[in-house]
């Protein structure tokens, strides 16, 4: 009975103890504002190269896919607007390199890049096979616009040749895969894959 007490105490001890390990970690002033982001965030954040390898995308689903050119085009925004990063240098009338931030394209690359996997992710959720058209239609127009976005960024400067490729290159492989989608959706649904594409908000 002894024993059976002595490990009663024994082990309300060590979990006193253990609590009392866990709030000096947390409330140690001495460990205040040193938080820090997880690893992967400092590592993938400001940087232009995809979170997938490319033997992986072959393989990938089209919502794979989508997201992660999501996550790109969000840290392509943040390369574009950092102040401190910028968006690269271009030389002025009198050949001095200067920094340079980019506000109005980078934003309309942001929304259209990050709704292509919006509407690939609704899609899941569709209520009928016109309603899962409907949300891959939109996929397909907002990956096309991203494109037309990312030639205007790279035909002014403002991304060199092997960002503008790479991102390029992923936002076309979802379109070609946007765009079998969508017609094999049309056949099913009977309609004619020479009509315009007409999507509806």
């Amino acid at each position: 009975m002894v024993h059976g007490l002595w490990f009663i105490v024994n082990g309300s001890w060590l979990m006193i103890n253990l609590i009392d390990m866990a709030y000096e970690k947390k409330y140690n002033k001495s460990n205040w504002g040193k938080k820090e982001p997880p690893k992967s965030y400092k590592e993938k954040r400001g940087k232009l190269s995809p979170l997938m390898m490319e033997e992986d995308k072959h393989q990938a689903s089209i919502h794979e896919l989508s997201y992660d050119f999501a996550c790109r085009i969000t840290r392509l925004y943040q390369y574009l607007t950092d102040p401190v990063q910028g968006s690269g240098f271009k030389v002025n009338d009198d050949n001095e390199d200067y920094h340079e931030r980019e506000y109005i394209m980078s934003k309309q690359v942001y929304r259209s890049g990050t709704s292509v996997g919006a509407n690939v992710r609704e899609s899941k959720h569709a209520q009928s096979d016109a309603d899962f058209l409907s949300k891959m239609s939109i996929a397909y127009k907002e990956a096309d616009e991203s494109n037309y976005w990312l030639n205007l960024l790279h035909d002014n400067g403002y991304l060199n040749d092997d960002q503008h490729e790479s991102l390029s290159h992923d936002c076309t492989r979802i379109i070609k895969i946007l765009t079998s989608i969508v017609k094999t959706m049309r056949q099913k649904l009977g309609k004619d894959n020479h009509e315009p594409l007409i999507v509806n908000h």
